[in-house]
């Protein structure tokens, strides 16, 4: 098998201050012992880390392995994860400490402490058990990000029902495959949210999406917008007719530690979205432990993450491991930019957010709306900063690093899936020495590697598959309904050591020092004259350039060379496309990597084609590039304006 190459360098490196050791949870003696444990005894690691979550029945066994890489976690242990969340704190200072801090993008906010959504979640739980819903019925959470969504997920699991929460960005179609494949029999809505000034009328795609779904009995709608929707009698409820009348006390379920938390689908490029199944102690006991470390999470801490709850993020770093720690968590409803591009910046110095957690498609937004923004407010409370979703561009690190941090903050760029549950990859930021672009190195009790297509593992510098040889507490269990998509889209045909492992998907090298770099999408590795090429690398030397914003590179067919390389890119403010600049930047990533990765073809747009999560479709890019139009899947497209200017643009001349 031929290896992917390592085409790009990064020899910059920053170190935690002095400060910040002195503070953080582990410093980097600690985290060499605790490696050490979790590698000398896994099981025993993470039974450890289980210790921190509330049980009923606490754990004697670790992993349980017989039927892989169908696994269990904790099998003997018995709870329910709102205790971990909400009820452990009520007998603390805690009790009347802020839980979250809710935005609005039209400005109204709302302000929860610990009680009073503890209070609000059991309200929720009782009226959702007095619909008839029961522990094991999956619940569909299809709304804005309001605090509600929060208290329905956490009513949700506080009955036993497994929730599936459908991003607000989807399409009524995409909703009725969800719903349908989960066999949900309640959903949670809401009349509409907003997004950039405009209404998204969440209830009508609900009503759309319900024609072709029999299991659902009953829809109960959240008032956000005020708009005007249909109400079907005997299915349809409002919220605040159900739970103005109830208690603030709820018993909860006691559920076993492989019950079903959450259901979260993924969206493919094509066939049917998988069903992420993830269980409720392992999965608290890794986005617990994730939280506290990855974070440096302290008590005084007000934590803002830009994700939405749709996505695993919001699930793992707004809800479950933040409240489980204590944290103030800040949710905002909106865009980055409404109504105003400083919005973020904003909400940062108001709430004096002091870790900040974002993806690395909204850093190359903030960098392409200029420094003036971030520079107008103070952020002077900011500790700590963290990348989600994607490789970082080194160049994206260090103006994060200068320009938000204000060169003060360590970054904590995260390695994970929607199916690991929670981070695997990642710096310690009181105890590792961080490289922009580098995730850094495999957290304790996780093992990685990089190898060849046979299961022979790559040299230092050498690009290969990224796999993970071992099971982890957070895993997911299997694909929803179909336990042999499960086994063959994670552990088909890759062995190591003779024993089928995890595939990420995604290609990878570590470097000398043991630092992982991701090198992108495996689907996404360019062939060019022969030379395997991650687009990560390529898109990183283009942003390098101090004219660009951001970058998107795909392959396209060559008759000469295999593939072609084509890069979409966007320039910072006050910069203009042109031949000229096309040919300058084509030079750039020759001086940067070398000739072989030169562009064939740059083409400037004013934006890129994203999901409503950040993600750039570079599926979509790739179409363009070959056929001059997209034709797949846009249904997680968010601005369906930029796929058109694309499409109907010139590439640059030669």
């Amino acid at each position: 098998m031929k290896t992917i190459d390592s085409v790009l360098t990064e020899k910059r490196s920053f170190p935690p201050s002095g400060t910040f050791v002195e503070q953080a949870h582990l410093d980097a003696e600690g985290l060499r012992l605790l490696r050490e444990k979790a590698q000398q005894n896994p099981d025993g690691f993470w039974l450890e880390q289980a210790a921190h979550i509330t049980w009923r029945t606490p754990p004697t066994q670790g992993l349980d392995d017989k039927d892989h890489p169908f696994v269990r976690w904790f099998a003997d242990g018995q709870l329910n994860i709102t205790e971990s969340c909400l009820d452990r704190h009520l007998s603390t200072h805690r009790r009347n400490k802020a839980a979250l801090i809710w935005e609005g993008e039209p400005g109204d906010q709302r302000v929860l402490t610990y009680y009073e959504l503890h209070r609000e979640v059991c309200r929720a739980a009782t009226a959702l058990r007095k619909l008839g819903i029961r522990m094991g019925d999956r619940v569909i959470v299809y709304m804005p990000m309001v605090p509600e969504l929060v208290i329905a997920v956490l009513a949700c699991a506080r009955i036993g029902a497994t929730h599936s929460v459908i991003f607000g960005g989807f399409s009524a179609e995409a909703i009725r495959d969800r719903i349908n494949d989960a066999g949900a029999v309640a959903v949670v809505t809401a009349d509409g949210g907003y997004r950039r000034g405009k209404v998204v009328p969440l209830k009508h795609n609900v009503d759309e999406a319900l024609v072709h779904c029999p299991s659902v009995k009953h829809v109960v709608v959240v008032s956000r917008t005020g708009q005007d929707i249909s109400m079907h009698p005997g299915r349809d409820h409002f919220w605040t007719d159900l739970v103005r009348s109830e208690a603030g006390v709820c018993e909860p379920a006691i559920v076993p530690s492989e019950h079903p938390l959450f259901i979260l689908y993924t969206s493919g490029t094509t066939g049917k979205p998988k069903g992420v199944v993830h269980s409720t102690g392992g999965y608290a006991t890794q986005v617990a432990f994730t939280t506290k470390y990855v974070f440096d999470l302290r008590d005084e801490d007000t934590y803002f993450c830009t994700a939405d709850v749709g996505w695993v993020t919001g699930h793992s770093y707004i809800v479950y491991g933040p409240l489980i720690n204590g944290a103030t968590v800040v949710i905002y409803e909106g865009a980055p930019d409404a109504p105003h591009r400083g919005r973020f910046w904003e909400i940062i110095d108001k709430w004096g957010v002091t870790i900040f957690y974002t993806a690395p498609t909204a850093i190359r937004a903030f960098m392409r709306w200029g420094d003036a923004h971030p520079r107008s407010h103070r952020l002077d409370t900011l500790r700590l900063l963290g990348t989600v979703g994607e490789p970082i561009n080194p160049a994206a690190w260090v103006w994060y690093h200068e320009t938000i941090g204000r060169g003060r903050c360590p970054i904590v760029d995260t390695w994970w899936q929607t199916e690991t549950g929670g981070v695997m990859v990642a710096p310690l930021p009181g105890a590792t020495v961080a490289k922009p672009g580098s995730c850094t190195q495999p957290l304790p009790g996780i093992a990685v590697e990089v190898v060849h297509k046979d299961g022979s593992r790559c040299g230092k510098n050498e690009g290969g598959y990224l796999v993970l040889t071992r099971s982890w507490s957070g895993q997911l269990r299997t694909v929803y309904g179909d336990p042999e998509r499960y086994r063959k889209t994670y552990f088909g045909d890759l062995k190591v050591d003779g024993r089928p492992v995890y595939f990420t998907g995604d290609g990878a090298r570590f470097d000398e020092d043991g630092y992982l770099w991701v090198m992108g999408r495996v689907d996404d590795v360019l062939n060019v004259s022969g030379h395997r090429i991650g687009t990560a690398e390529v898109e990183s030397a283009l942003v390098g350039h101090p004219h660009v914003a951001e970058a998107a590179v795909v392959g396209r067919p060559d008759d000469i060379r295999g593939q072609a390389i084509v890069a979409f890119v966007t320039l910072r403010g006050g910069h203009a496309g042109s031949e000229q600049m096309a040919g300058i930047l084509k030079e750039h990533v020759v001086h940067e990597i070398g000739a072989i990765a030169r562009p064939e073809e740059i083409r400037f747009t004013d934006a890129l084609p994203k999901t409503r999560s950040g993600k750039i479709m570079r599926r979509l890019l790739r179409e363009i590039a070959t056929t001059g139009r997209a034709m797949g899947d846009v249904t997680t497209l968010e601005d369906m304006a930029v796929l058109q200017r694309l499409s109907a643009s010139d590439s640059d001349e030669e």
